[in-house]
């Protein structure tokens, strides 16, 4: 988790946020560091992000905003063909906004009382735990 000030945009810290993506694997063997497939949504839609993913051979899943929709289409053919999105992989999505729905309903994480980053992550941590038991 990287956690940040409220002020901060969400795409600026992306490659951070994916250099600390970590789950496990069957069997023995260490963590694995690199996601199949990456579902976001519009904000994190840049073309920086977008390269950072085909680099390290990442799928992405992130709707195009219509700024960038109308700029590719004023471009006519220098424009490039829009990027593959898959409607159906993009619908699981919502198990990440129903979890952010849920922590929210703590009323210390959602108007962030804390004034400290370590109090507000152990705040987090806190809801998560209750969450899960």
């Amino acid at each position: 988790m990287v956690l940040t000030g409220g002020n901060v945009n969400d795409t600026t810290v992306f490659e951070q946020v994916l250099t600390k993506v970590e789950f496990r694997r069957p069997g023995p063997g260490r963590p694995a560091t690199r996601p199949t497939r990456v579902l976001a949504d519009k904000g994190y839609s840049s073309r920086a992000n977008r390269a950072y993913l085909r680099r390290r051979g990442i799928r992405a899943t992130i709707p195009e905003r219509r700024d960038q929709q109308a700029n590719r289409a004023r471009r006519g053919s220098a424009g490039g063909r829009p990027p593959v999105f898959d409607k159906a992989a993009y619908k699981r999505r919502n198990v990440v906004e129903r979890c952010f729905n849920r922590l929210k309903q703590y009323r210390a994480i959602a108007t962030r009382y804390d004034k400290t980053a370590i109090s507000y992550q152990g705040m987090i941590d806190l809801a998560t735990l209750k969450m899960w038991l």
